[in-house]
Order: structure tokens, then sequence, then C-alpha cells
């Protein structure tokens, strides 16, 4: 059982390791472990979509979250989360399952503290520098934590296995791009957008196209920003490819002379297992600043490097993108060490856990 409900963040990890198992179960012969690989998630937005689409079944929970709310609402969605932690126990009785995989947000609390006490042993996958307070909480109860990043397996002690988040494999075959103009910009404001990155790339066009060589973008704004990202190239008569949603990413990071985007823990393993050099933007408002860790994790080792939001504006953004753009060598060097911190294998290695744990089981 992978519970997996919430954003790309949560969904493409897990399906990563799921086509893992479900890659292996047909690779070995009669006799070798097979895979029924059931998702349990919200039902809303993108999940809905892609977890299906990728051969899985998806069966949907209510689920609420406390952090950062108070009042009647914050009441309210203990109901919720109560609610969520007594239909989970009815899907644990129901498909028995041997592990339960979860990759934090509003409902991986309640599934995975539900198989705990029904002894069913627990994967927990930490994808960011800084650990969420679902992934906080659930650290005294979970059997394994698989991490992303070294320090924070301090968190979770002889728990822990430091083995990468996991990416589709098509990350790692990305091949390295010679750097000449025309340059192409890939933005990425995660699954949903990002409002913040989508204003300030639309207002930094006119510098750009005052600098002399506008760069070619390929943009993918989120649902609410689509139309409105889309007309402001189109008024410019500038190249461009708008998405509201980049189903094939590697295929758009192959093209990528550099990247800009946000930090999740997703983003940030597919840029470093891609080998992309990276502008990185975190997000202020993610819970306990994870973002900000991550991007400080790849600037610090010279993969990327990173504005806050609150020093972004147009003018920053042209300079950082020209700096970069007109030292080739500079971006050698940043793919360089991103693909140092890639861990491609991460689906594999935590696939391996999922099976040390179903035996246990």
């Amino acid at each position: 059982m992978m519970v997996a409900g919430g954003t790309g963040g949560h969904i493409f990890p897990a399906l990563a390791v799921a086509e893992e198992l479900r890659g292996r179960a047909r690779s070995r012969g009669e006799g070798e472990p097979e895979y029924d690989i059931l998702f349990v998630g919200t039902g809303r937005g993108l999940e809905d979509r892609v977890i299906p689409a990728a051969g899985f079944e998806l069966r949907k929970v209510a689920a609420a979250g406390l952090k950062g709310i108070g009042g009647l609402r914050r009441l309210r969605n203990l109901f919720v989360l109560l609610r969520s932690a007594i239909e989970t126990a009815g899907l644990l009785r129901e498909y028995q399952p041997h592990v339960v995989l979860g990759l934090g947000g509003y409902i991986a609390g309640p599934a995975m503290l539900m198989a705990a006490l029904r002894d069913i042993p627990t994967l927990l996958i930490e994808p960011n520098a800084v650990p969420g307070l679902t992934n906080r909480v659930l650290a005294p109860v979970v059997r394994v934590a698989a991490v992303a990043f070294e320090p924070t397996a301090r968190l979770y002690g002889i728990k822990a296995r430091v083995t990468g988040n996991p990416v589709r494999r098509a990350f790692a075959s990305v091949p390295p791009k010679p750097h000449a103009p025309p340059f192409t910009i890939l933005v990425l404001g995660g699954s949903q957008g990002a409002k913040a990155i989508n204003d300030c790339v639309v207002a930094s066009l006119e510098l750009f196209v005052r600098q002399g060589g506008c760069p070619r973008f390929i943009h993918q704004t989120g649902e609410p920003d689509y139309n409105a990202v889309r007309q402001a190239y189109q008024e410019r008569g500038l190249p461009a490819e708008v998405r509201a949603f980049i189903e094939d990413v590697p295929g758009a990071l192959a093209r990528a002379d550099l990247v800009i985007s946000r930090a999740g823990g997703n983003a940030v393993a597919e840029l470093a297992a891609a080998g992309k050099a990276c502008l990185l933007i975190p997000f202020p408002g993610a819970a306990d600043q994870h973002q900000l860790a991550n991007a400080r994790a790849l600037a610090r080792a010279g993969a990327a490097r990173l504005i806050e939001q609150k020093d972004l504006t147009p003018a920053k953004l042209v300079a950082e993108v020209g700096a970069l753009l007109a030292a080739p060598a500079k971006l050698e060097q940043m793919e360089r060490a991103a693909r140092a911190l890639g861990r491609p294998d991460a689906a594999e290695r935590i696939a391996d856990l999922v099976e040390e744990l179903g035996r246990q089981r």
C-alpha cells in the first residue's frame, strides 16, 4: 500500500518505486515475489489523473491538515483526521498489505500510524533536507525511513537509510547539452505552478529583449496562470512553449541550458539525477522552510544558484540568468556538481527495502 496523496512531490516518488517493483515482478521467473500495489490518496488534482494512467489502482480517503490553522477550522480538520484514520484502518483490514509506504502529507500520518498499530511493516520516504511535521511525528513508529539527505538521517537514528529521493529512470538518462546560442530556459514552478515565478519571468521579458537575444522559454505555468503567461509571450512575439503541465519533464530538461525552479524534494532530486544547472527560488510558505534548506544544500555543492522569493525581482533574475548563460563552462561545472549529488538508483534501493520488509511480514 502506497500512501501518496497531494502534490507531485508525494506522488511521483511513490510512482517511481511502484514502477520499479512492477518491473522486477515482470522480469523474474516463477516462484519469485509478485506485487499487488494499491495507492491511497485524496483523489484531488494531479493524483486522480497520473496514478490510474500509470496503471495502478487509487483508493480515496478523507484528508485535512492541521499545521498553520486554528479555531473552528482546526477543530473541523481534527474530525477529518479521525475519519482518515477510520477509513485507512478499513483499507488495511480489506487489503492486508505486507508493507505500507508513506511520503508524508495529510493522509500519511493516520495511515502509517494505523499500520504500525497492526504491526504491519512501514517504510517512510523523506525527500527533504528538513522533514515535515507528519514525518517528524511518525519517526518513533515507522519501521524504516528512507531519506534523501545525509543530515536528515539523524532524526530517524538506526531506522534511517540514505537512499536519495526516487525519481523515474528517464531523468538519469537525460544527455548533456552543448551550451551555445540560442539558449533555452526551462521554467518549472512545481506541478501546480508558481505565481511569483510566473509573474517575475513575464516581467523580465522586456529586459531580456533590451539586452539582445532573448532566450527561448519552455514554461510550465500551472492551470491558473496558463492563459495569462501564454498571452504575455505571444504579445511580445517571443519563442516559447507554454504548458499548464509538462508530461515529459525529462524531455524538456534535455533541451534546456538552465532551469528556473522551485526547490521541493522531488524537484531537486530530478534536477540532480538529470545533471542540470538550476536557479532555485524556494517557496517561502513551505512547511518549516524545507524548500530553502533543499536549495541551500544544492547551492553549497555548487549545483545551483539561489534567489529567495523576497529578493526576487526582474532585474535580479535577468542578471543571474545572463551571468550563467554567458559562462558555458560555469554551467558545465554546475551540471557535474548536480550529477555528483544525484542518486538515480534511489527507487531500486527503496524497492530493496520494500522487499526486505515484506519478507518480515
